[in-house]
């Protein structure tokens, strides 16, 4: 069937011509999107109009986990898909990531995913945000520290890269969450139990001053989250959410960050 037929068939059935992706493949949700040998995963907003710009939310999966569990997560592609977020999950090689050391691989390759979407979808440049969870949080922070230059945010979920890494690029904003109590990734303590060391090195190297506690604040009552700000930096801007349990995505977490991002007023879910 020649593309002019097709486009016309969708008008015709009121579904935006745009919606139907590139005309080399229609990869969306479970069906991965092929870079050479390598995939991702894409979860589009409910209601999207084919055409808007989209912000970009690119989350870097767990350990043992891929980006098909990504676009079905309700805390991550439930947050995403309510706000009018296009959700891009890469799948690591053996369900993992190489972000032990500078210059790997998977900096290269979240690159080219990030590039390869903007090929399928209209991308709002100024909003694009990377997050990851647990070694993906830590991948996370590899990729911005060597690549990070144009990511308006990174949302940090249970996972770092050592406070004493020199990055060589940086995102505008740095959100980092983690609890007390993580048995998995241990919460990294400062010199004599300073609980604001897991964002050092963003805090360093955008010429931060002392933090402001901005209180308490949960979005499901049996979990509640305090939070400390900088944002009286030479640059950028960080916050740090320590809460007492252990590993895991805190429920709302990822929808308040957008929500804050984005201009909404928070909500759950």
């Amino acid at each position: 069937m020649f593309r002019p037929v097709l486009v016309l068939i969708l008008v015709l059935l009121g579904l935006p011509a745009a919606a139907m992706g590139p005309w080399k493949d229609r990869c969306h949700a479970e069906t991965p999107c092929r870079i050479d040998d390598r995939s991702y995963h894409v979860k589009e907003p409910d209601g999207w109009d084919g055409q808007s710009p989209l912000p970009v939310l690119l989350h870097f999966h767990g350990w043992a986990r891929q980006g098909s569990l990504i676009v079905k997560h309700q805390r991550i592609s439930g947050a995403t898909r309510r706000r009018g977020v296009l959700l891009v999950a890469p799948n690591g090689l053996g369900r993992s990531w190489d972000f032990w050391r500078a210059g790997t691989a998977d900096v290269d390759f979240a690159r080219s995913v990030l590039e390869d979407i903007k090929t399928r979808y209209p991308v709002d440049e100024n909003r694009i945000y990377v997050s990851g969870y647990s070694w993906g949080s830590n991948m996370a922070w590899r990729f911005v520290c060597e690549d990070g230059a144009d990511i308006a945010a990174l949302l940090a979920i249970s996972g770092t890269l050592e406070q004493s890494e020199q990055c060589s690029t940086a995102p505008k904003e740095v959100r980092q969450v983690f609890g007390l109590n993580d048995r998995v990734l241990d919460f990294p303590y400062g010199p004599g139990g300073d609980t604001t060391y897991p964002v050092k090195l963003w805090r360093d190297h955008f010429g931060c001053g002392a933090g402001q506690g901005a209180g308490p604040w949960n979005a499901v009552s049996f979990l509640t989250l305090e939070r400390t700000i900088w944002d009286t930096c030479a640059r950028g801007r960080v916050s740090l959410d320590i809460h007492p349990g252990g590993h895991f995505i805190p429920h709302g977490w990822i929808a308040r960050q957008l929500d804050e991002l984005l201009g909404r007023t928070p909500s759950y879910p």
